[in-house]
């Protein structure tokens, strides 16, 4: 997965140092390690980055989340929760649960249809999409 950063990264022009490597490596190890819809805020990567480089202070750490953003390598969410998060940008949508804070990544190509449909109904083409979904546990 660091592999897919990376290549976004060449892709958009965007020159990886070590230290932008070292925050790479942990965002895109994040799922792996820490659960399957893992979406840390700077003061968590921060401190994940720490553990390896101690060296790279919070600032990289933030400048490098705002490079990755606006080069379309990092999305940013607002679960509602104050925090700023961050994942890698790919095609997926979000489930959340507003009592216990998880979150459920999931693709639905019925969605994506329906999506389409809507933004072509109206004489767009869809170039990109975001749905969240908050929710109660039944």
């Amino acid at each position: 997965m660091t592999d897919s950063i990376e290549k976004k990264c060449i892709a958009n022009g965007v020159k990886l140092t070590d230290q932008r490597r070292t925050i790479a490596r942990v965002i895109s190890e994040s799922k792996r390690t820490y659960g399957e819809a893992d979406h840390p805020d700077v003061d968590e990567l921060y401190k994940r980055v720490s553990n390896i480089d101690p060296k790279i202070s919070i600032a990289t750490v933030y400048r490098t989340v705002k490079l990755f953003e606006e080069s379309g390598i990092l999305m940013k969410h607002d679960f509602k929760d104050g925090k700023a998060r961050y994942e890698l940008n790919d095609d997926h949508n979000h489930l959340i649960d507003i009592k216990s804070g998880n979150i459920i990544e999931f693709t639905d190509e019925e969605i994506e249809k329906i999506q389409k449909r809507i933004a072509e109904k109206h004489g767009y083409k869809l170039v990109d999409s975001k749905l969240e979904l908050y929710c109660v546990k039944k």
